[in-house]
């Protein structure tokens, strides 16, 4: 199993979280730290693995979105940033042999965000995970701990 954690610790509670984090993974688990360039860092890390897990793609998007500075000024460039960062995960995914279970989280289920900033990363991260979603063959949300399978669709 490869573990490939996307998290960045920019304070001292991110940095308790991830450190939890690393705590409770088995220790037979091989773990690569990628905050960005996933796909084009885990095709020249990825060996043998068979299973992949990549965790989380909410903060992949987010870390793309700081890099590129959260301007509101430039949408097109963030969105293409986000959209590349997609592009080689998936080409990743379909040249390796591996089995990928790629976390992330739905955040457009709820009220709409009062500021520009958060209404841009909520929207591209539904691109994002729009794209990965149309690339795999199951897709699944989970409600209170239970899967729904969203493709295909039961």
């Amino acid at each position: 199993m490869l573990f490939v954690a996307t998290a960045t610790a920019g304070d001292d509670e991110m940095r308790r979280r991830i450190e939890a984090h690393r705590r409770a993974r088995p220790q037979t688990w091989q773990t690569l730290e990628i905050p960005e360039h996933v796909g084009r860092e885990l095709a020249a890390g990825i060996g043998q693995a068979r299973t992949v897990v990549v965790d989380c793609i909410t903060l992949l998007v987010n870390n793309v979105f700081l890099r590129c500075g959260a301007s509101l000024t430039d949408v097109s460039h963030m969105e293409k940033a986000v959209l590349a960062e997609m592009e080689e995960l998936i080409d990743c995914m379909r040249r390796s042999e591996a089995s990928f279970i790629i976390v992330t989280n739905e955040i457009g289920l709820g009220l709409v965000p009062a500021d520009g900033a958060s209404r841009l990363y909520r929207d591209l991260l539904g691109k994002a995970n729009q794209a990965l979603a149309a690339s795999v063959d199951q897709v699944y949300l989970l409600v209170a701990g239970i899967p729904l399978a969203i493709k295909p669709a039961t």
